[in-house]
């Protein structure tokens, strides 16, 4: 399989970030596991080497260049799927309190397999996101959570918002022109007790263009929120 450790570097230096060897080699461990397991479970489309680099790895830790997250925040990745962006965060930050989340057992059986061969300790919740939120241990818990979902950001904001704890962060990574979904979800951002901090607009070394959305809380969460899933999809606030 193509070695993608010094491809990895020079992406994320051309990117202003920093990739070391020791990091390098653990992504490219994590790429192998991931294209093995890929031919067993669906985890992903994208199987190109460089690809995985630039569209998963290099993608997810983008974040770093836009947010200082504390080595010890504690991080959500609601709906992981693949990991992505949670794991390569927690490669770039091990002392990072990572949480992967997912409605999937057989994903979290494949992350459980990456983090023990990368030797990197997250936690796995295997739930959906509108039940982990209402639970005590997750609700508003988090420094920082992240989605990487196609669901509408009005969607997303219910879905997200409520592991966020007073001043904590949530990153919605979205593609390019996130103009249009940020204002529809003006209302949903309020109504969950938060407020659009910042977007960043960015492109991967393939031309890919991406954004991130920050929201951050400034207040409590009502407790209606977060409502049922399928209210959460057919009424979106």
């Amino acid at each position: 399989m193509q070695d993608i450790t010094n491809i990895l570097i020079d992406y994320a230096k051309a990117m202003g970030l920093e990739v070391t060897p020791n990091e390098a080699s653990s992504f490219q461990k994590y790429m192998e596991l991931l294209i093995d397991w890929n031919t067993k479970i669906n985890l992903t489309t994208i199987t190109e080497p460089c690809e995985v680099a630039a569209k998963h790895f290099l993608d997810s830790i983008m974040i770093l260049k836009y947010v200082d997250i504390p080595s010890d925040a504690k991080f959500i990745d609601v709906g992981t799927g693949a990991g992505f962006p949670g794991l390569p965060l927690k490669v770039m930050k091990p002392k990072l309190k990572v949480t992967l989340l997912d409605g999937l057992n057989k994903r979290l059986k494949f992350l459980k397999d990456v983090s023990e061969n990368l030797y990197l300790p997250v936690e796995l919740v295997h739930a959906r996101a509108e039940e982990a939120g209402r639970q005590k241990q997750f609700r508003q818990k988090f420094d920082f959570a992240s989605a990487r979902a196609v669901a509408q950001l009005n969607v997303l904001c219910e879905y997200c918002l409520p592991f966020i704890k007073i001043n904590g962060t949530f990153i919605a990574m979205k593609g390019p022109n996130p103009q249009e979904e940020i204002k529809n979800a003006g209302n949903a951002i309020s109504l969950l007790g938060c407020e659009l901090a910042k977007v960043k607009e960015f492109q991967l070394p393939n031309g890919d263009s991406r954004s991130l959305i920050f929201i951050k809380r400034t207040k409590p969460l009502s407790d209606i929120y977060p409502r049922h899933g399928s209210k959460i999809s057919k009424k979106p606030l």
